[in-house]
């Protein structure tokens, strides 16, 4: 079992990496990088939204987000105001600018990475999608604790 998971744990972390940098090219060809993509992607279509539920809805981490969000405010693509509910948090949003880079931006990116999947059949995403689901789901699961091993925690 040892060596047959590292070989495939070795081959989605190669996918996974070869994906960003197929990504990335057209990404970078906007002047984003892929955190501000992610942020721009995500912003789109919506009133805006808070740090926690851009941080629940991405892929960057908490620490490295608020670097993001200033650089776009840079670039005058979003734009933070505080929240009327909570003085201490802000709420995001495209500004039109920002807007006319998701409308613009979003279906080219989106067109360039479905070129990878353009062979597969229906049943081959239904298969890939079932075995990334399962290993969400274990490894969602690996970070609560076990009914066993609270029993046993008990029993100690």
């Amino acid at each position: 079992m040892g060596e047959r998971y590292l070989k495939s744990v070795r081959l989605l972390a190669e996918c996974l990496q070869g994906f960003e940098r197929y990504s990335g090219e057209s990404v970078r060809q906007y002047g984003l990088t892929h955190a501000q993509f992610d942020i721009v992607a995500t912003l789109g279509n919506t009133d805006g939204m808070s740090y926690k539920e851009l941080g629940e809805r991405t892929l960057i981490t908490k620490g490295t987000l608020t670097g993001v969000i200033e650089r776009l405010e840079q670039k005058g693509i979003v734009r933070r105001e505080r929240s009327s509910d909570d003085k201490r948090s802000f709420h995001v949003r495209l500004t039109d600018e920002g807007d006319a880079v998701f409308r613009d931006v979003f279906p080219k990116v989106v067109a360039h990475g479905k070129q990878l999947f353009a062979g597969y059949s229906d049943t081959e995403f239904d298969e890939m999608d079932g075995a990334l689901k399962k290993l969400r789901e274990r490894i969602s699961q690996a970070g609560r604790p076990s009914p066993l091993s609270h029993q046993q925690k008990e029993e100690s």
